[in-house]
């Protein structure tokens, strides 16, 4: 008899019986495997793919958004070497010595070793699959804290996560040789060195995934201000979580004190006095919408090469005074050819704002200023670099950044400064711009830098209708870019 038909034999209370064991047995291979199920949200997959180029990596994200189910999925790849179809980040085709850290001995308990073998009494639930698991070594001190957990790779042999607390100290981080290390929250600046040591030998990775709530520490200063081709951030925050609906992602937000709304919903360090915007998003963030045809735009653009060049463009609403940021662009290592012709799709007709060193001749431009090679690609830059308008008896316009900061930033203050939601690349920038020392700290600036350069030029705006051609000339003399 076919199991079909033996099916048809069973009664309906016999039927109801089977159907519960099979769905029953559906979700334990399902829990017991939940690494073939796991499928990142976009900002814990940059996170992922950047393991293939960069050494030292932080997901720096709010409270419970993901960071650290992020973390130790990739350990468990790491470990039993099941790498999904998709994955573009580092691998490793043998086992893998590493260690996994937290700040206590039952933190580490409660989030990196439930996450990465389940609960006590459910191991094997986590995102190591259960036969992968070879053995569970337990730690003392600590009820139902795991020293080591070993997991079989497919390649043969076993893996090695041995569990550590920054709470020991430093020494206690110190002397094995590792693959690889996930440091969850933020560890002194003095471990993240000694970890960063043990990996050495093989230039293996070393990835954090922590809520900034320390402001801007020894940890999180070496990402922001040490330069280095091997340290990359990825920011999440409450709105890149899919799982939030609108109404949850309100009531997490004002579940928090003011003064950590940021850092727990959105990633930001606390910089204090330091950032240059102290202004809340919402006071600054709208949904994209059609822009009436009216209003005016510009764009702005910062030269770069080695750092990204930018792009951006911004509609004024003269009714009420409002800029809106409503496109941006940024790309690196890429010829104003390129570069233009992407942006000569936003508007064959739009003026370009552009800053004081445009005047200066390039290598990559064959000794071509570089303001000049954009506009022989077909963009409209303005005749004159970014500057305010001249008073009195001054031909020629102030420069000073610090102006246009504080223009920007009595905007957003006065709710006439808005940003399009979805445009990630600029609320990135946003969120980390700051001063160190007094002054701007000039990484990681480029599409604000091209906000502000078409801010000061506001004046030169055009609207999408058909142009007149004629000269527009203010009364200091400066041409518009019609006559450049």
């Amino acid at each position: 008899m076919t199991a079909a038909a033996a099916v048809e034999q069973l009664s309906p209370a016999e039927l109801q019986k089977l159907t519960a064991r099979l769905e029953k047995e559906a979700k334990r291979r399902v829990e017991e495997n939940a690494l073939q199920h796991y499928k990142p949200y976009i900002k814990q997959l940059d996170f992922h793919i950047a393991g293939a180029t960069y050494r030292e990596r932080l997901l720096m994200a709010g409270n419970q958004l993901g960071k650290t189910l992020a973390g130790g999925f990739e350990v468990a790849m790491h470990a039993s070497g099941r790498y999904p179809d998709w994955w573009q980040g580092r691998r490793f085709d043998r086992p893998t010595n590493s260690w996994v850290a937290g700040i206590t001995g039952e933190t580490v308990r409660d989030t990196v070793q439930r996450i990465l073998v389940g609960r006590e009494g459910a191991q094997g639930t986590g995102a190591v699959p259960k036969d992968a698991l070879a053995e569970l070594v337990p730690a003392r001190g600590v009820p139902g804290l795991l020293d080591t957990i070993r997991v079989r790779h497919v390649s043969g042999g076993v893996s090695t996560i041995g569990l550590k607390s920054y709470e020991k100290g430093r020494e206690k981080f110190q002397g094995e040789t590792l693959d690889f290390c996930w440091l969850d929250e933020e560890p002194d600046i003095s471990i993240y060195t000694e970890v960063l040591t043990r990996t050495n030998v093989g230039g293996g990775p070393i990835f954090m995934t922590f809520t900034p709530l320390l402001g801007v520490s020894g940890v999180v200063s070496r990402f922001l201000h040490e330069k280095s081709p091997d340290r990359n951030i990825t920011s999440m925050t409450i709105e890149d979580v899919e799982h939030f609906s609108a109404d949850e992602r309100r009531r997490i937000i004002a579940s928090y004190p003011k003064h950590e709304v940021e850092a727990r919903t959105l990633g930001i360090p606390v910089l204090g006095s330091g950032r240059i915007f102290p202004v809340e998003e919402s006071l600054l963030r709208v949904a994209y919408m059609d822009i009436p045809k009216h209003w005016p735009r510009i764009g702005g653009l910062d030269f770069g090469w080695t750092h990204p060049s930018a792009a951006v463009e911004l509609a004024w609403d003269r009714d009420a005074d409002t800029v809106y940021v409503i496109k941006t662009m940024r790309l690196a290592e890429t010829t104003p050819v390129i570069q233009a012709s992407v942006l000569r799709h936003w508007g064959k007709d739009l003026p370009w704002a552009w800053p004081r060193d445009g005047r200066r001749e390039t290598l990559e431009g064959a000794g071509q200023a570089l303001a000049q090679q954009y506009r022989k690609e077909g963009l409209q830059l303005l005749s004159q670099h970014a500057q305010f308008e001249p008073t009195g008896m001054d031909k020629v316009g102030s420069v000073s950044v610090e102006a246009g900061l504080m223009d920007m930033l009595i905007r957003m203050e006065s709710g006439r400064f808005k940003v399009f939601a979805h445009l990630n690349d600029w609320w990135e920038e946003f969120r980390l711009y700051h001063r160190r020392d007094g002054k701007v700290f000039k990484e990681n600036d480029d599409l604000l830098a091209a906000t502000r350069y078409a801010v000061m030029m506001l004046r030169f705006s055009e609207t999408t209708q058909p142009l007149r051609r004629r000269e527009r000339r203010p009364n200091h003399g400066e041409h518009s870019w019609m006559s450049a």
